[in-house]
């Protein structure tokens, strides 16, 4: 295949089916479930430096999605699909963006597992910063 989706469990993926992926070509591997592939797995990946979307990236969507509602319902507001499309299109554009501000490895690879962590870390610790909590 040249794309691989894991949406199903935790796991699911280890390093020998990481290694097959990668020697039948596939080239992209964006996670839909919450952590499908074992670090092994990932380990694989990121040697062969094929596209590797984690899931706390490619699949911050529905998250994301939740808290919209969420936000929408305790405003008493009623956004047009057009309008919630736009909000989480620009929320999954701006998390792509930190993903390969933090995570380019140069030569036009990206390590989007290392620019997603970072982008997390930053983000918990400028919120604990901003709330005096360190």
């Amino acid at each position: 295949c040249d794309v691989a989706l894991p949406c199903a469990t935790q796991n699911e993926i280890n390093a020998d089916e990481a290694a097959a992926l990668i020697k039948n070509g596939c080239m992209a591997v964006s996670e839909g479930a919450n952590m499908p592939t074992t670090i092994d797995g990932i380990n694989n990946y990121l040697e062969a430096k094929i596209l590797y979307a984690p899931s706390k990236a490619a699949n911050a969507g529905g998250v994301a999605t939740s808290g919209l509602e969420m936000s929408q319902n305790a405003a008493h507001l009623s956004w047009k699909e057009e309008e919630l499309s736009k909000l989480l299109r620009d929320i999954m554009r701006n998390i792509h963006s930190a993903c390969v501000e933090y995570g380019d490895q140069g030569g036009g690879y990206v390590d989007y597992m290392k620019g997603a962590n970072i982008a997390g870390f930053r983000k918990v610790a400028d919120a604990m910063l901003a709330f005096g909590a360190i």
